[in-house]
């Protein structure tokens, strides 16, 4: 009798089938992942994707300008550098009317206040004003895009 009761305080074991039952379906999910990656059933980034052809894209550099900004006794400079990017068979066009796109860079940067240049939030709406104009000068469909390599206030 005094064995029967030292069995029933004794804590049962755990059972293990849980474990053993959730390694086995991690074993067969993984294999089975594996399979389906390796015959090409999942598409894997890089593996049997073709990466699209760029268009042909030229780009005409812009000389580095230095504007004169604010008033007189507060006066501040905006060293600007762009390059815009055309179709290359606008290239020549486009180059060709150069002194044009500096011309009516160099007139809006003078008209922009001071604080808009300081803000980097701003920039983004500076750069969509300004390629407006160049695009403009340039004629529609030459001119893709402006991208501001240099822009420095001091």
């Amino acid at each position: 009798m005094a064995d029967m009761a030292v069995q029933q305080d004794a804590p049962a074991k755990p059972s293990r089938l849980p474990l053993i039952l959730g390694a086995v379906v991690a074993l067969m999910l993984g294999g089975g992942g594996f399979y389906a990656a390796y015959s090409g059933l999942l598409a894997l980034p890089g593996k049997h994707e073709s990466v699209a052809e760029l268009p042909p894209v030229a780009f005409v550099a812009l000389d580095p300008m230095v504007v004169s900004l604010g008033q007189a006794d507060s006066r501040q400079h905006l060293r600007f550098a762009a390059q815009l990017e055309v179709a290359p068979e606008h290239q020549a066009e486009v180059d060709l009317l150069k002194p044009r796109i500096l011309d009516v860079l160099n007139g809006y940067l003078r008209a922009v206040s001071v604080n808009d240049l300081d803000n980097p939030a701003h920039l983004v709406r500076l750069r969509a004003q300004m390629l407006r104009r160049i695009q403009i000068v340039t004629g529609e469909g030459r001119v893709r895009d402006l991208l501001v390599t240099e822009f420095v206030l001091n």
